[in-house]
Order: C-alpha cells, then structure tokens, then sequence
C-alpha cells in the first residue's frame, strides 16, 4: 500500500533537509577548518627499500599562515604535535602565506619561519616552495626563473634549508625537493627534474619532495616515494571524492597513498585553506608516512 504524505509532512521533510545543510555548512566552515587537526597515517613499502631501515616521515603541507584560521598559537600548535611523533624526517611541502582575502592579519614571513624552525627531527627538517609562494611575492615573479621568493629566504635564514631542485643527504636516505610546477601559471613552473637527477649518487633511497602531486608523473623510478601537497584533499571531500581538484588527473592524486606500478605518491591534505575557508570531510592534517621493507 502506497503512503500517503500530508503537506505537513513533506514540509517537516523539507525542513529537516535544509537544517542539516545548515548544520554541514556550519561545521565544514566554522569547525573543521578552525578547530580540527588530526594525524593521518600512511604505511608504505617502497619497491627495493633497503630491510632493517624504517623511517618515520613527518609532512606539513600549505600552512597557509594568517589571522584567524592560522595564527601564531595555531602554528605553534601544529610544531608540537609533529614533534611528538618524533619523526626521523620532517618535510615542509610548500604554500606556506594565505592565499585568501578573508585574513584580518597576514604574518610576516620572518615570523612564520621562526615558528617552523622550532621543528625537529633526527635526519633533519626541510623544506620546498609551492605555488602561492612564487604568486604572493609580486618581485619574485617579477624576476622569474632563478629568483629566491622571500618565504624560502626566511626559512633558509632560519635553518630550514629549502630545496630548489636539489639534493641532500639525511642521514641514511637522499631528500630531493622539486620547486613549483606552476609558479609561473598553469603548468608552468621553476621545477627541473633532470637537474635534481644530475645530484644523485649512489644507491641510498630518495625521496623527493614535490609541491604539486601531477610531478608524480615525470619523475623516474629512482625515486622510492614522493611527497605532495597542493591538493588540500579537495577541501570538501564526500564519500572518497573530491568535486574540485586542482590537478590534471582530478581525483587520481587528490589525497592519500597511491600505488602506480612500484611507484609511491603520498599526497597530504594539509594544513590550511585556499580561495574559500571551508574543509568539510578532509580535516587539517599533519602527515606521517612511516616507511619500512
């Protein structure tokens, strides 16, 4: 027998739909990107990696440091808890000024640099350069290729040495750090992958940082895992998946561990905001990717 739905019903219905929107927009843009922060952990076993090493990898990706949603307190926050985990590695994945107008005060670059450099880890702390930190200094992109954006200057002043398709040792692996794929626009980036090649030497695995997770397809199979930010897991992410990415692939590389033949990409979803202060499904992370045979 069919049921029948009076008007008050189906108003009822209606007004139950519409609160819950409420509520969602409520948490995803006054809870989740305010208040959350969770530590989401990813196991990974590279293809070759050495037995009887494991590596705890601390990443902090797109900060995106301003007053309200990431203030001084907020950040220091962040520093204490990767702390605790006590990484081997930790990795700075790059955006690290706001990239929205909604800020009521933006922090200056020498500040958030000297909060940063408060991280620590066995084998070092490094950082890369995302796309914002090109767009937001205006003679940085002014100058183009081979200009130092302020951002990096400020973290390398503070001990944090930034890699601009370069490598380091860290005690038993190499850290490679691939600058921006688009900080010059679209698809056009200070990244030179066969420069970072030219550096490796050896046979102890690398690991390589790139801000945008479509570099995932240029780099060789040399490389044991690569590092991304950029994504923010889509800021809004619904059963798995991600309405907007700002990658070629869209959901391929918009978060987590992926697994493409033996070749690991993992994507954090960050810290921070971009172009609207909402997350909803995909709460600010810190990353840690704990790495064994």
């Amino acid at each position: 027998m069919a049921m029948m739905i009076g008007r008050r019903g189906v108003l009822a219905g209606l007004g139950g739909v519409a609160a819950a929107g409420v509520i969602g927009a409520g948490y995803g843009f006054g809870v989740e990107p305010f208040l959350r922060l969770a530590v989401q952990r990813h196991r990974v076993t590279p293809a070759g990696w050495p037995a009887g090493l494991t590596l705890r990898v601390v990443l902090l990706a797109d900060l995106h440091a301003g007053a309200p949603l990431m203030d001084e307190a907020r950040i220091e926050r962040i520093v204490a808890e990767a702390n605790a985990l006590a990484p081997d590695l930790t990795l700075l994945l790059g955006d690290y000024g706001p990239s929205i107008r909604l800020v009521s005060r933006v922090l200056a670059h020498a500040d958030v640099a000297r909060r940063l450099s408060a991280l620590r880890a066995r084998h070092g702390v490094f950082a890369i350069n995302g796309n914002h930190d090109w767009w937001e200094d205006r003679e940085a992109m002014r100058i183009g290729r081979g200009a130092v954006p302020s951002i990096a200057r400020a973290l390398d002043s503070a001990g944090i040495p930034v890699l601009r398709n370069a490598v380091l040792r860290a005690g038993p692996v190499l850290v490679g750090g691939l600058d921006s794929s688009w900080a010059f626009g679209l698809r056009r980036g200070a990244d030179d992958v066969p420069r970072l090649m030219d550096q490796v030497s050896g046979d102890a695995p690398l690991l390589v940082m790139a801000h945008e997770p479509d570099m995932f397809d240029a780099v060789p199979a040399r490389v044991a895992a690569t590092f991304s930010g950029h994504t923010h897991g889509g800021q809004v992410r619904l059963m798995g998946w991600s309405p907007v990415v700002p990658s070629r692939h869209g959901n391929r590389y918009a978060w987590g561990h992926v697994r493409e033949g033996a070749r690991d990409l993992v994507v954090s979803g960050g810290l921070g905001v971009s172009t609207l202060p909402v997350r909803f499904g995909v709460p600010p992370e810190i990353t840690l990717v704990e790495m064994s045979a």
